[in-house]
Formats: structure tokens, C-alpha cells, sequence
């Protein structure tokens, strides 16, 4: 029986999807719930399972072909089983070829095979070069010796090249040019910013936070707390988010957001947390992060980071949202000014711990510091009110105490 795979039903939000990446080729054999394939929307990359044991009949939409909701992309014929390949003892024993047929020596040029000059072939052997993950640039699809030795010079760690991209040699300076098509969610995180810095009137507002006290509550409690909370380590962000939902409980238009000419005051505090995955920058959300405690904040911010990684969030965990929050410290950022994520009306920038000599009490001493941003909508916050906000989280991240105690 043959089996329909359809597209999943996307939200009212995506339009539409692109066929990425077919783990399968049609004719190969196909278990229940394996991959076949990912389609990669403007948020997330969804995946489409085998619906039963089988062989993958037919692929309809091949990679880079944009699908709908529920549009046809291949078929499965329930339980047939693959053809079995040629074992290297069946070969040997097929009969040699006639030297008389003129058709042989085309069949070594097929496209099991690519095109290869002697050259080329002498340097791939010496170096161990599979011939299969080089882009021949030379005429029909040759591979040179150009192409071997760029690939040879070619960092280990690049990924190799996929469909659609095109891998360039000057042939006079043996440099090298790689174009890669740009993914959905990269296009679309790039047009997002490029029209929140059009769109709104956004400024950038800072101070700077010691860090002292929270880092001696973390190095005082951080072995009692991950015991008692089941491996969950303490980290920094979840006092970032605690003082975030004080604040924005303080200061309501900072958890604002503008739709058209009307202005929506959210009662309720869900912190996006921007996360740095191989396919670019989202933002999975911390629903009701009011609710939370830290070991709660940081539990679901773990879980995120791994899905980002694996590039399994679902687009309903990066809907929303009314503030966000940007740690570019992790990656050694010491001052920077984050951008908006529409429609929200504000973002906090975290940035690289750094002992820096301060004047306390009249002395110099060298205290952990921490440079914070704040971006936002001038149309809907005011100077003073963002300043007043980021000084309110200064004060509760500086006393702790504070954040318990809701003062």
C-alpha cells in the first residue's frame, strides 16, 4: 500500500516552508518514525518521520522547493523492502567487457563516477582525498588538480558542500570562494532586525552592575542547589530574568507592545532568551517567567539551549513574548547594543564579567563587573523610564535580597 507524506500543517504565522535536507533517496528502505526529512521554516526546522516500514517510493518536492500546509512532498510503499545492491563477489563474477563495445568506456564517465584528470587522481590518492566530496570546476564537472588542492588547503572543520552551493577557484591565485545559499531562518532573522531599526525609534540606554554578590551567593549555594534540584546548575541569567519580571512589574510600558496605532499592556511577563543555534539566533520564550523559580528559569533555559542546538524547538515555543533578554557575554562581548525583537518595545543586553578598579568608599578596589544595555522604543518608552528600569535591575542584582523580598 502506498502511503502519502504530506507536509505538516504550519501555523497561521508561517505561510509557507522550504524543503531542506532528504535524509532518504527514493528506492532506499525506510523504518517507522525515521527521519526523511527536514523542512525549514522563517522560525524553526520541522521534521518528517517514515509513517511506516517500508521503502521511500517517491520524493515530490526535492530540496530548496518551497511547500504549504499539507502539500504532497513524497510517498512510501508499506512494507516492500529496498533491492538489494550487487555484492563486490556477484560483481567479480559478471563477465568482463568485450573490448569491441564502443558503449564501455562512456560507462566509466558516468555519473557513479566524477570526471577526473590523471593529475588530480595522483594527488587524491597521495592525500587520501575522497573524490566524492570535491567540486569539480574543470569542464562537464572535471575535477582538477586545482580543485583537489583546494580542497586539501580548505579548513577541516568547514562543512562540505551541499546542494546549492558552488565552490569557486582562481585558477591564477588558487584562492577560493564558497556561496551558500542563505537559510529561511537566517533570511528571516536578518530582515527582522533590518526592520526594527527602520521601523522603530530605538535608543540604547547603560550602566554597569557588580557582580559581586550574586557570584558569592552562587559560590556559596551552587553544590546545595544543584543537589537539591536534580543536577540543575545555578546560573547567572535566572537572577537576570527574577530582576527583568520585578522590573517590568515597576515599569508596565517597558512589557508593552505596539500594535498599529494601539498600545497593549500585557499582565503577564514571558522572557524570550535569545539562543545562538547552528541555523542562526532565536528566541525561545519563558512562559509566565513570574511563576518561576530560578531552578525552574534555568531548567527550561537548558532544555532550550539543547533543542537549539539539535534544532528541534517548535515554533510555539518561540511565539511571543514581552521583553527579551541577549547575553553576548558568553561569547566575550563587553559592551553592545541589542536590537529589538518586534513587536516588543525593549531589550536587555548581559555582557562579559570583568574585574575592573571602582571607587567604593572612598577606595579603589577591583570588583566583577558587568556592563548592561538596554534598547528601546522611544515611541512608546521614555528616556527616563528606560533609565529608571535598567537602574531598577542594577539595584536588585546588586542586593539580591531585594528580589525576595519584592522592595
Amino acid at each position: 500500500m502506498t502511503i502519502e507524506i504530506k507536509a505538516p500543517t504550519l501555523p497561521e504565522s508561517v505561510p509557507d516552508g522550504t524543503i531542506a535536507t532528504w535524509h532518504k533517496q527514493a528506492g532506499d528502505a525506510v523504518k517507522r518514525d525515521e527521519l526523511l526529512v527536514d523542512i525549514e521554516t522563517d522560525k524553526v526546522v520541522i521534521e518528517v518521520v517514515s509513517p511506516a516500514d517500508g521503502v521511500l517510493k517517491e520524493i515530490v518536492k526535492n530540496s530548496g522547493d518551497t511547500i504549504v500546509s499539507n502539500e504532497l512532498i513524497g510517498r512510501v510503499e508499506e512494507g516492500a523492502s529496498a533491492a538489494p545492491a550487487k555484492s563486490a563477489q556477484q560483481s567479480a563474477e559478471q563477465p568482463a567487457a568485450k573490448p569491441a563495445e564502443k558503449s564501455e568506456p562512456a560507462a566509466a564517465d558516468s555519473a557513479d563516477e566524477p570526471l577526473l584528470s590523471p593529475a588530480a587522481k595522483k594527488i587524491a590518492e597521495e592525500n587520501g582525498v575522497d573524490i566524492d566530496r570535491v567540486k569539480g570546476t574543470g569542464k562537464s564537472g572535471r575535477v582538477t588538480k586545482e580543485d583537489i588542492l583546494a580542497y586539501i588547503a580548505a579548513p577541516k572543520s568547514a562543512p562540505a558542500a551541499s546542494a546549492g552551493e558552488a565552490l569557486r577557484v582562481d585558477q591564477s591565485s588558487g584562492r577560493v570562494e564558497e556561496r551558500v545559499p542563505m537559510s529561511r531562518l537566517r533570511a528571516k532573522v536578518a530582515e527582522r532586525l533590518l526592520q526594527a531599526s527602520q521601523s522603530t525609534a530605538m535608543l540604547t540606554t547603560f550602566n554597569e552592575v557588580d557582580m559581586a554578590p550574586i557570584m558569592s551567593l552562587r559560590n556559596r549555594y551552587k553544590d546545595l542547589f544543584e543537589k537539591s534540584h536534580d543536577g540543575v546548575r545555578l546560573g547567572f541569567m535566572s537572577f537576570f530574568v527574577r530582576a527583568s519580571v520585578e522590573a517590568l512589574k515597576r515599569f508596565p510600558a517597558v512589557n508593552a507592545s505596539i500594535d498599529g496605532s494601539d498600545i497593549v499592556y500585557h499582565g503577564y511577563q514571558d522572557i524570550g532568551v535569545a539562543v545562538s543555534s547552528p541555523r542562526g539566533l532565536v528566541v525561545p520564550v519563558l512562559r509566565n517567567a513570574d511563576h518561576m523559580s530560578l531552578a525552574q528559569v534555568e531548567s527550561q533555559i537548558r532544555e532550550y539551549g539543547k533543542k537549539a542546538q539539535d534544532g528541534k524547538l517548535s515554533i510555539d515555543e518561540m511565539t511571543g513574548g514581552t521583553f527579551t533578554i541577549s547575553n553576548g557575554g558568553v561569547f566575550g562581548s563587553l559592551l553592545s547594543t541589542p536590537i529589538l525583537n518586534p513587536p516588543q518595545t525593549a531589550i536587555l543586553g548581559m555582557h562579559k564579567i570583568q574585574e575592573r578598579p571602582m571607587a567604593v568608599d572612598g577606595k579603589v578596589e577591583i570588583r566583577p563587573m558587568m556592563y548592561l544595555a538596554l534598547s528601546y522604543d522611544h515611541r512608546m518608552i521614555d528616556g527616563k523610564e528606560a533609565v529608571q528600569f535598567l537602574v531598577t535591575i542594577k539595584d536588585l542584582l546588586e542586593d539580591p535580597a531585594r528580589i525576595l523580598l519584592e522592595i
